[in-house]
């Protein structure tokens, strides 16, 4: 690092911002301590406070006296933003938003929904609807929709004291593991049934978000299908090359 043309602490916080970035350290972690980082980096203890400070003016790290520095989501403000890089990202995302339940249903999958949602037709899934805010604002994110197979169809008696994701509950009632979620993205009109729900207008454009939450063997315990006033959705990612072995 001795040998580097621009300031130790620049440096400092590029690697740093490197391992956010890959996720080494996920949204909602801490990084190490200053005397860890002072260590393992051979510098002062100053050139990485001051590194910290470029982290924070960037918005990737928030610091607090006495409980270090913890990796947070970007700023947004009447956006929605996704920079989601794992699954303990979503974990991260649920806990700064609120879910406002209205419906909870047995439904059959029929016709364009089982095109949509990408699940067998003629089975029956629970339904549970309803819409997602930030903590804080009245403008609706997005109405949300969870479609969950029948055989776990009980935590429908339960979502509505549970704060958490209701992934998780399905988790802890199926005793299997959700080991990957497949996102897909396509654009669309406002269903006419929700243009006064999510507060927007006649002929306003969409973004449907749905996510796909999946076992080791390929086993779906959870769909989830998000609609967004495209006006309120930005989705951020970061792609890198990979290193030849």
């Amino acid at each position: 690092m001795s040998g580097s043309k621009k300031p130790l602490y620049l440096t400092v916080a590029d690697e740093l911002k490197e391992k956010i970035i890959s996720g080494v350290f996920p949204i909602g972690s801490l990084l190490e301590t200053e005397d860890r980082l002072t260590e393992r980096f051979n510098v002062s203890r100053h050139t990485i406070r001051e590194a910290l400070r470029v982290l924070r003016d960037e918005g990737l790290i928030k610091s607090r006296r006495g409980s270090g520095s913890k990796v947070i989501p970007p700023s947004t403000s009447h956006h929605d933003t996704y920079q989601v890089m794992s699954i303990n990202d979503l974990l991260m995302f649920s806990e700064d938003t609120t879910f406002d339940i209205e419906s909870i249903e047995l439904i059959k999958i029929e016709g364009n929904r089982a095109r949509i949602l990408d699940i067998p037709e003629g089975e029956e899934w629970l339904r549970i609807g309803g819409l997602r805010y930030r903590k804080g604002e009245k403008l609706p994110l997005c109405w949300s929709s969870y479609f969950i197979p029948r055989e776990f169809a009980n935590v429908g008696r339960l979502v509505q004291r549970f704060k958490g994701p209701i992934f998780t509950l399905i988790e802890d009632f199926s005793g299997q593991k959700v080991t990957e979620v497949k996102q897909q993205i396509s654009a669309s009109m406002i269903p006419k049934d929700l243009i006064e729900p999510l507060l927007t207008s006649r002929n306003s454009a969409a973004l449907m978000v749905r996510r796909t939450y999946c076992t080791d063997d390929d086993k779906i315990l959870q769909v989830t299908l998000n609609t967004h006033p495209a006006d309120r959705f930005q989705h951020a990612m970061t792609m890198r090359r990979g290193r030849k072995i």
